[in-house]
């Protein structure tokens, strides 16, 4: 495994996004049954973020002192209790201490952003992070149906899969995965694990990454794509749920789930090898733009869709917007010397966060005051103005 270091982080990635995507279509139903509404469901979603904005940069900071492998697996530890707890909730205060739990402990995927970069040469970094973009492909292929397809028997059954799927990450990182210490250094690159890392309250040392002329509009670009990211993604079940039928019936996580999949492998052939070749005959600038175009043309679509044919068109664009991490990412930790590595990857996974906390709390007060339109309409208009700033350059 030691020659193919990107292989562990692969299947720790997908697994932990397994376990994630089960949950995605399901949680907001399972609120829901336990006397949830619309804008609770968007405060789920927002108090995991809110504990995860201050604890990720203090797990990025540690693992840059005691490598990433052992705050992997303390913060897939987490994820497993936090799903435990979910799971066994009787009330919808359970659940929001299962999210806190969680939340608490989040990092898995900026710490394995940060393995990449610390073991990647900077022209293979877009391919590289495309292998999160498959993970993500292969999670919300797998993970949505198999939470839509055991949704049918019990709702708890999704999260105890999602239980196993953390489980299974923890033993992934425990026993594949190869400390970052044992790769062997490029010649002439510094020592230490992505480089420094900027405590939460920093915003003034933060700051002058935004002054920089062209790495502050790859930042303000990808606040644009966490922001309505978090937007749709929050609010998605509840939306299908008040617009869609199937069969006479209102979506539920079967359905949902069944949608998911379907983007899922749609973005497995896009984020596969397609990736690599497709960067290096356009660039990652010009794929960034694509994506971003992609994204509000997609959700557009969806603020005006009546019809399952109609969802699987938007969903298809979306599909295509799904470009923007990867080569928004490998642009981001291309345009920052290794030494500060650490602190650009800590203030994407803060804006990252602020992301989810801020858009599904908007997004929840606007499904439950009746505004479905108007939310797939402030996604798009967010979208585009990323393609905005990524045409700028």
């Amino acid at each position: 495994m030691r020659k193919f270091p990107l292989l562990p982080i692969f299947l720790i990635v997908a697994v932990d996004v397994l376990g994630l995507t089960i949950m995605i279509p399901l949680l907001p139903f399972y609120a829901e049954k336990l006397g949830a509404s619309p804008s609770q469901v968007g405060w789920l979603v927002a108090v995991y973020a809110l504990c995860q904005l201050f604890s990720g940069p203090l797990l990025g900071r540690l693992s840059d002192h005691t490598g990433r492998k052992p705050l992997l697996i303390v913060s897939q530890i987490g994820t497993l209790i936090g799903f435990l707890v979910t799971a066994w909730a009787g009330s919808l205060g359970m659940v929001f201490l299962g999210r806190i739990i969680d939340g608490a402990t989040a990092g898995n995927l900026s710490l394995a952003q940060a393995y990449i970069s610390d073991v990647t040469k900077p022209e293979e970094r877009a391919k590289s992070f495309g292998i999160i973009g498959i993970a993500f492909g292969l999670g919300f292929l797998i993970g949505p149906a198999v939470s839509g397809y055991l949704s049918t028997f019990d709702y708890r059954y999704p999260i105890y899969a999602a239980a196993l799927m953390s489980f299974t990450s923890i033993m992934a990182t425990t026993f594949l995965l190869p400390p970052v210490s044992t790769m062997p250094a490029r010649p002439g690159a510094p020592v230490g694990p992505g480089g420094r890392r900027l405590s939460l309250v920093a915003w003034g040392a933060y700051a002058r990454y935004f002054k920089q002329p062209e790495l502050g509009n790859l930042l303000f670009q990808f606040l644009t794509f966490t922001f309505s990211f978090a937007m749709f993604v929050s609010a998605l079940p509840l939306f299908v749920e008040r617009r869609l039928t199937w069969h006479g019936r209102p979506f539920g996580p079967e359905q949902t789930g069944y949608t998911w999949a379907y983007a899922g492998l749609m973005g497995i052939f896009l984020q596969g090898p397609a990736l690599g070749r497709l960067v290096k005959r356009f660039g990652e600038t010009a794929l960034t733009r694509v994506g971003f175009a992609a994204y509000g043309i997609g959700y557009a679509l969806l603020a005006f869709c009546y019809s399952v044919p109609w969802l699987v068109v938007a969903m298809t664009g979306l599909v295509v917007g799904g470009l923007v991490r990867p080569t928004l990412t490998s642009s981001i930790t291309q345009r920052t010397s290794r030494d500060e590595q650490g602190v650009v990857l800590g203030l994407t996974q803060s804006l990252n966060s602020v992301s989810q906390i801020v858009a599904p709390l908007l997004a929840g007060w606007m499904i439950q005051h009746h505004l479905l339109t108007g939310w797939g309409l402030v996604i798009a208009a967010v979208s585009l103005a990323g393609a905005a700033l990524a045409f700028r350059r």
